[in-house]
């Protein structure tokens, strides 16, 4: 059974840290690209960053490019978000997933997490 859960998500004021973690099993890890997004409130999914479980190679999007790091842990099948600097308008449930490509599409991913809420308050 292919599962994913994700893990470190809470409330925080602006400006500090959280390191989110996604546990994955059930799939062969290393041919996949594990990816993070991200839903606010009434806004669609979006993708915040990704990461190639054979290449490490990552990808971010605008809005959390220095701010946030992906890493990776083939080893245990994990795959980390350490967010700094967080501000209020990145309050939103956190998913992480896996799909065959580097994308931060979100409908290019096949298996989902229930998701890690984050609340920045400022």
């Amino acid at each position: 059974e292919v599962q994913l859960v994700e893990s470190g998500g809470g409330l925080v004021q602006a400006g500090g840290s959280l390191r989110l973690s996604c546990a994955a099993s059930g799939f062969a890890f290393d041919g996949y690209v594990i990816g993070w997004f991200r839903r606010a409130p009434g806004k669609e999914r979006e993708g915040v960053s990704c990461i190639g479980a054979s290449d490490g190679t990552t990808y971010y999007a605008d809005s959390v490019k220095g701010r946030f790091t992906i890493s990776g842990d083939n080893a245990k099948k994990m795959v980390y978000l350490q967010m700094n600097s967080l501000k209020p308008e990145d309050t939103a449930v956190y998913y992480c997933a896996a799909g065959p490509a580097a994308t931060l599409n979100p409908a290019e991913y096949w298996y989902w997490g229930q998701g890690t809420q984050v609340a920045v308050s400022s």
